[in-house]
């Protein structure tokens, strides 16, 4: 199946099952391997990229559902690392390991483009279902709010 869809501003076309989860759509046919492969069930974050500004689990999203549709991965989210959550990520010298990191950067990045200044709570809940085995919760909750304040 044909499915054309726009990925970090490029219209693209992928020749692909259509049951083929977005994730690998993602990271094996277009090489945007940024975006990383957890649990593969949609519970840990780590695949997280912006659907139509939206926030998804990419191992949950069939490529049939993306036709026409608008992707963002965190390649697509700056290409030169200076998205106001990017660089908040930097000054705080948020990750650890990194690996959850694309995930939670692109969930708080479609947080405040919904929310450009959300309460400690919201920030809170907006990032519960993004899991971080390093624990640096703290710092990405500042972060957040780093880059909601500017």
């Amino acid at each position: 199946m044909i499915v054309a869809f726009t990925l970090n501003s490029a219209r693209v076309s992928v020749d692909a099952d259509e049951d083929m989860p977005l994730l690998w759509v993602v990271r094996d046919l277009f090489a945007l391997t940024g975006t990383k492969y957890g649990c593969g069930q949609g519970l840990c974050g780590a695949c997280t990229v912006h659907l139509d500004g939206v926030a998804v689990r990419s191992c949950q999203i069939p490529l049939r559902a993306v036709a026409d549709r608008s992707i963002t991965t965190i390649e697509g989210l700056s290409s030169d690392g200076t998205h106001p959550v990017q660089r908040a990520w930097q000054e705080l010298q948020v990750p650890q390991c990194g690996y959850c990191q694309p995930g939670q950067i692109m969930t708080a990045a479609a947080l405040l483009t919904h929310n450009a200044t959300p309460s400690g709570a919201e920030i809170d809940a907006a990032m519960r279902g993004n899991l971080c085995r390093c624990g640096t919760y703290p710092r990405i909750r500042k972060a957040v709010a780093k880059a909601a304040a500017g």
